[in-house]
């Protein structure tokens, strides 16, 4: 398969289970299961070989050529070890490092801001250490700014706390707008989407 037929991969980051579900950490989730919404699909168990993930498989964008096949993935394995899960879906589907985009909480980042990139490093992101750690640093990385924990709280406690009631009225907008962010990138490419969303 030529990298030009090649599926995109879509990897929301977080932990599975309801008690992490509103976590600052999950938000990667939150935007793959409304991207999953858009498509009109429902996320299955993937099949043995495909890994431990939850998946959709599917296409975004307008009906025909400018149409893009995704396989959207939410790794089952706990952040810390995500990319065991997202490096077997590569291999399975054959997707390009470069087609693999990984949506993630941002501490360095204001609340709700947006930055998309390629590349780089983890920036102390377990889950994206991870991703690296397994495939090397060269995928698509859309960051949800969360902001610094306030006063003194440790980083680990504030990123598996909920969002803050305060936060949550403005969560949907920003969650809203980080998958159009991951559609944008995926159909009109990184620079394009870039210059809409890097506020």
């Amino acid at each position: 398969m030529s990298d030009e037929n090649a599926p995109w991969l879509i990897a929301g980051l977080g932990n599975p289970g309801p008690e992490y579900a509103m976590n600052r950490h999950n938000v990667g989730f939150m935007v793959a299961d409304l991207l999953a919404r858009r498509m009109g699909a429902k996320f299955k168990r993937a099949t043995k070989g495909q890994g431990q993930a939850q998946i959709v498989e599917g296409r975004i964008g307008p009906p025909g050529p400018a149409s893009r096949r995704v396989i959207l993935a939410k790794p089952m394995s706990y952040m810390n070890v995500s990319g065991g899960p997202v490096t077997a879906l590569r291999d399975f589907y054959k997707v390009p490092t470069a087609r693999i985009v990984a949506v993630h909480d941002e501490l360095d980042i204001d609340y709700g801001v947006l930055r998309l990139k390629l590349g780089g490093g983890d920036n102390g992101h377990n889950g994206l250490k991870s991703m690296t750690k397994a495939m090397g640093p060269d995928y698509h990385r859309v960051r949800f700014g969360i902001g610094r924990p306030p006063g003194r709280m440790q980083v680990a406690d504030f990123v598996l706390k909920d969002f803050s009631s305060t936060e949550r009225k403005e969560l949907d907008y920003f969650v809203d707008r980080a998958t159009d962010a991951v559609e944008a990138l995926v159909i009109e490419g990184l620079e394009r989407a870039q210059s809409s969303y890097n506020s």
